[in-house]
């Protein structure tokens, strides 16, 4: 295993311990709403911590963008526009907690995401679940795995065979008559369509076959930029609706095994034209 991919996944270990031991007393986890249907808890808060001490201990040097905390240069708290993410020469992009709705409501879908960028280019990745205890990696080139088992995308090629997974756009509800239009065209595509309400771990069911394919709207960086590693060293497709490499910021991503991906493409496609004229 990668040296900093081997740093990545102790911190999201002593993450996910944070997490199941607050998983056992829900009652007493304070919450609080950052805006609609968004919340945030202390465990979310105390999560994050634990993994950018554990990261920044090994890596003093290196950024962070991070969901609760935001973006931070060399180790330094601070401010910080997106654009400088893409500039920095190691950036650490972290979901402490995917799916804090679900943890709330003591629904185990939920997961920890943490990525490395490096100019650019995401090199490293965990997904974790701590529920199940599953331990997705990737290093660039080095393929993809789940509890050290290499894992591929599944073989299917058909639209009407696959599994795709989705999720609603939760924050922004102006989203909403878009994204029906394209659930509605999956739905009648598709064999199935799930919403679980964790995009990390989407991305990683993608990554190992539970699912054919994934959708959504409204996404940030931290959910995706690990999952999207994961897909590609396991040999499938992640982009934006236009098929285009601009999905980290585009708030919009798809991603599948390559054949159900250019399906999907092409059916969201015709959704956005069939919007527009309505």
């Amino acid at each position: 295993m990668h040296p900093m991919l081997n740093v990545a996944v102790r911190a999201a270990r002593r993450a996910g311990r944070i997490i199941n031991r607050a998983s056992l007393d829900l009652d007493t986890v304070k919450v609080a709403r950052k805006q609609r249907n968004d919340f945030v808890t202390e465990v979310d808060h105390a999560s994050e911590e634990a993994i950018i001490d554990t990261l920044l201990t090994a890596y003093p040097g290196h950024s962070i963008l991070a969901e609760e905390s935001g973006h931070s240069e060399g180790g330094q708290k601070g401010g910080g526009r997106m654009e400088q993410v893409l500039q920095a020469e190691n950036i650490w992009i972290i979901d402490p907690l995917d799916g804090t709705t679900n943890f709330i409501h003591g629904l185990p879908q939920y997961g920890i995401s943490i990525a490395l960028m490096q100019r650019g280019v995401v090199t490293q990745a965990v997904v974790y679940d701590p529920s199940r205890d599953e331990l997705f990696t990737a290093s660039k080139g080095r393929g993809a795995f789940l509890n050290d088992r290499r894992i591929r995308v599944s073989r299917r090629t058909k639209l009407d065979e696959s599994l795709v997974g989705t999720g609603f756009p939760f924050r922004k509800i102006d989203n909403l008559d878009q994204y029906l239009a394209m659930l509605r065209a999956v739905t009648e595509k598709a064999a199935g369509v799930r919403r679980p309400g964790a995009a990390a771990l989407d991305l990683a069911y993608v990554a190992c076959g539970r699912f054919d394919a994934f959708f959504e709207l409204g996404l940030s960086p931290w959910d995706v930029a690990a999952g999207s590693l994961l897909i590609t060293e396991a040999g499938g497709l992640v982009g934006n609706f236009s098929a285009e490499g601009d999905y980290l910021f585009a708030e919009e991503v798809v991603a599948g095994a390559p054949k159900v991906f250019s399906a999907m493409i092409a059916l969201l496609r015709g959704t956005r034209g069939s919007a527009a004229a309505a």
